[in-house]
């Protein structure tokens, strides 16, 4: 596919916005192993090509194993995920899926069971921005493949 805008260049102090804002999650203090998966499932959930790419050689990079990614889109089914990240899966699939069913009460108790209230802020910014690279990739269509996971420190 061919990129249509790139985003960063044409439009800098609105992408500045959504870097600090991705920065933020970042010194979240939750843990970047499952923010990758997160971030994952999220860009499972939304077809976002570059996203997927870009966060599962992140996963990689950081020590995730092949098989939980490859099984990522099938947690529940799996012993794989600690009751943490379950929680926190579930928490992505309903935050993005938001228009389609409500949060519900029973979900956020699970959610609470796992997370203090600034985790749960955070985890949701997270899913937030995940959100919003997903569509600014999927609308723009940066090139795919290209991506090179960074070293973590």
């Amino acid at each position: 596919m061919t990129t249509r805008i790139d985003y960063s260049k044409a439009a800098p102090d609105v992408f500045k916005a959504m870097l600090d804002l991705e920065a933020g999650v970042r010194r979240s203090g939750l843990e970047h192993a499952m923010l990758e998966l997160v971030k994952t499932r999220a860009s499972q959930i939304n077809g976002c090509a570059y996203c997927l790419d870009m966060h599962s050689k992140d996963a990689r990079a950081a020590g995730e194993t092949e098989q939980r990614l490859y099984l990522l889109s099938a947690w529940r089914e799996t012993a794989f995920y600690s009751p943490r990240e379950r929680a926190a899966l579930a928490w992505t699939e309903a935050v993005t899926q938001v228009s389609m069913s409500e949060l519900s009460d029973t979900l956020y108790a699970e959610v609470r069971e796992h997370f203090n209230e600034k985790e749960i802020v955070e985890l949701t910014l997270a899913i937030i921005a995940i959100n919003g690279w997903n569509r600014l990739a999927i609308a723009f269509r940066p090139h795919v493949g290209s991506y090179v996971a960074k070293s973590i420190e």
